[in-house]
């Protein structure tokens, strides 16, 4: 019996559930509706297929459909560009599943010196599943210390969810924890079996309730710039700025750059910040090696 896609099924419920009809420019049929969002048959006419296949679409019933029926779906379901990725990944565009460990992540040195280089910016070096391969001195006197964390708790979800440290540092706490949850959301489409990512969602759901509300509601966001509002202890309030570089190459490292606008009240905070911590570490450098926690499936 073939298997059924449970990830896909969930998805397309819960983007149909939040689906507008008006703005999908559906005509008012007099009907009441019992439950928010766009009906089976909406989503169908929309998308130009019949109400049978998508209904066993949704069922998660094992159907490959073609790239067009896959972005009409998208349009029809009202999708951002990551949300109509994510549905590319469930419905079949992911590499089938490996009976073979993945290879576990390292930095390259070039990194290791990129990050030198990126001294007066915090900046960190993020692997799969939000995994904290690296940091330079800035990112650690911004975010904490991560070397200091057990191998297995190096991870920016867990970090964020399970660390009080965490919770008192950002001021948009939950915006910054709900694109974590999205994020993570994203990755699992694209590698939905992984054990490694899988035994850490199980961890985190079973752990935070915050985490396992928002995990249900399966919305997926892909981090590529944004701001981050921070409370930090040494230097008090602040904003920065990120931007994401993903590293020729290894499309499954990230480089976070973290930078506040010149002449503002958070680049002064950040180049005290600075002064202060080159006073205890002259020779602060990211740690060599280091790689991701070192788990059979990393």
């Amino acid at each position: 019996m073939a298997k059924t896609n449970k990830e896909l099924a969930d998805f397309l419920r819960r983007a149909r559930s939040q689906g507008d009809p008006a703005r999908a420019g559906l005509p008012a049929d007099g009907r009441v509706r019992r439950v928010p969002g766009l009906r089976r048959e909406e989503v169908a006419f929309l998308a130009g297929v019949s109400t049978d296949y998508y209904t066993r679409l949704e069922q998660g019933r094992p159907i490959t459909p073609s790239p067009a029926v896959v972005d009409a779906l998208g349009r029809a379901l009202g999708l951002d560009e990551t949300g109509r990725a994510h549905l590319h990944d469930l419905i079949g565009g992911g590499a089938a599943p490996s009976r073979h460990p993945r290879p576990v992540q390292r930095v390259r040195p070039g990194v290791y010196q990129l990050l030198d280089a990126l001294d007066g910016e915090p900046a960190l070096v993020l692997g799969r599943r939000t995994d904290i391969l690296a940091a330079n001195r800035m990112a650690k006197a911004l975010f904490g210390d991560f070397d200091r964390r057990p191998p297995r708790e190096r991870n920016y979800a867990h970090w964020m969810f399970l660390d009080d440290d965490a919770r008192s540092l950002f001021m948009d706490w939950e915006d910054q924890a709900r694109a974590a949850v999205e994020s993570l959301r994203f990755e699992v489409g694209r590698a939905p079996d992984d054990p490694a990512t899988l035994a850490l969602v199980e961890d985190l759901r079973a752990r935070s309730r915050a985490f396992d509300a928002w995990w249900e509601q399966h919305r997926v966001h892909q981090r590529t710039y944004g701001s981050k509002r921070l409370r930090h202890p040494l230097v008090g309030d602040l904003t920065v700025d990120y931007e994401t570089l993903t590293l020729p190459g290894d499309p499954d490292t990230t480089l976070f750059v973290y930078t506040a606008e010149a002449g503002s009240a958070s680049k002064r905070a950040l180049d005290l910040l600075a002064s202060w911590t080159l006073a205890d570490a002259p020779d602060a450098r990211p740690e060599r090696p280091h790689h991701a926690p070192d788990t059979p499936e990393s």
